[in-house]
């Protein structure tokens, strides 16, 4: 049976991100994913944004990694020449009612940490364009947008300078752990394997619950229920009228941030997501109706009052890996050791959806923390 150090289960920009922490000081760590290639879900269907760490609670791994990913995340990219644009967001509040949940947004960011959020009036807004409409804003300097792709392809790539490999098409079929780790069953393409491994991280996003109950010895009451939750994007044709991301007060309880414009790194602008939960015992489906414009439209024109509905297309959608269901309260990530299973040598990893990317690099060391009993 072929022996490896590690193996990562889901090949995301998260269990990349990790594969890459454990490979600098493990010999043979193996990613593997279902997909052909890596970061085919949710890893590739998002905003590509760099987020500041302005809206989470105070101490809750969402705020605490947000923030230090980020600062990880800019130095990474110049380190390894990915390409990203440190842009800014303009948090703008449209009705002088919402301008009231401003001070509350600047409390919470500076108990984070984050204290760079300048406070913008109406005439400050109407200088980054002339066709935003709103009755005072916040920018958020730090905020930026990254090229994800090519994000995922440096992990990868530090990953296989450190002897460490990607599998794709591999499935993980089940998990047992004994005194040597853990004997790993994959199915690669229809045919089975089996492989042994010190260190097993669960990182599979949507799939992660499904994956956890396939590990012998975890317990059903330690899986949480994960609601899956669709987000649809429509691009705008054209140049432009925003030089930096545009976003509306954020929704009550964090539900999501609301339908924002954001830009790609090539300048495209493009409107999203929203929030639509669904069904999690189907396959995804990534379909973008046009039925959904409507809605768009009305959410779009309370700071963009004059967009040509003519010019907002179908993009694409993204399925986030929630913990909060529809109608509840926040709920932090979930990285669970071996002080929450009693199994050595396992992580596993529950909702990591946003701030996820900005926070990759950060939840890495906290895995690898963890394994060394250090967190």
């Amino acid at each position: 049976m072929e022996k490896v150090d590690a193996v990562v289960v889901g090949a995301g920009v998260i269990g990349l991100a990790i594969a890459a922490r454990l490979s600098k000081n493990l010999a043979n760590v193996v990613i593997i994913d279902k997909h052909k290639s890596f970061g085919e879900e949710t890893s590739s269907r998002n905003s590509e944004v760099i987020h500041a760490g302005i809206y989470y609670p105070q101490d809750s791994l969402k705020a605490k990694l947000c923030v230090e990913g980020k600062q990880a995340l800019y130095r990474y990219c110049d380190l390894r020449g990915v390409p990203y644009k440190p842009i800014g967001k303009l948090i703008v509040a449209t009705t002088h009612d919402q301008q009231s949940s401003f001070e509350a947004v600047i409390t919470r960011a500076e108990a984070n940490g984050v204290t760079d959020l300048i406070r913008q009036s109406s005439r400050q807004l109407h200088t980054f364009s002339s066709e935003l409409k709103a009755t005072a804003g916040l920018l958020s300097p730090s905020t930026g947008i990254i090229d994800s792709h090519s994000y995922m392809q440096s992990l990868l790539a530090e990953i296989e300078a450190n002897g460490g490999s990607f599998v794709p098409k591999t499935g993980f079929v089940a998990a047992e752990p004994d005194d040597k780790g853990f004997v790993i069953h994959l199915d690669i393409e229809g045919e089975p394997l089996k492989i042994r491994t010190r260190y097993l991280i669960n990182s599979a996003g949507l799939y992660s619950t499904q994956v956890a109950s396939s590990i012998q010895g975890v317990e059903n009451s330690l899986i949480p229920q994960l609601h899956w939750c669709k987000g649809h994007y429509f691009s705008y044709s054209g140049k432009s009228p925003f030089s930096k991301l545009v976003y509306p007060v954020p929704e009550i309880a964090l539900k999501g941030l609301g339908i924002h414009g954001t830009l790609d790194m090539s300048g495209q602008l493009k409107f999203g997501p929203d929030t639509q939960y669904i069904s999690d015992n189907t396959e995804p489906d990534h379909h973008v109706s046009p039925a959904l414009k409507p809605k768009f439209v009305e959410a779009i024109r309370r700071y963009f009052p004059n967009i040509d509905p003519d010019k907002l297309q179908p993009s694409y959608s993204g399925i986030r890996p929630k913990l909060q269901g529809p109608n509840a309260n926040f709920e932090d990530f979930k990285i669970e050791s071996c002080a929450s299973h009693s199994i050595k040598g396992l992580i596993n990893l529950y909702g990591i959806e946003s701030p996820g990317l900005t926070a990759s690099l950060a939840i890495a060391d906290y895995v690898a923390a963890s394994l060394e009993g250090k967190s």
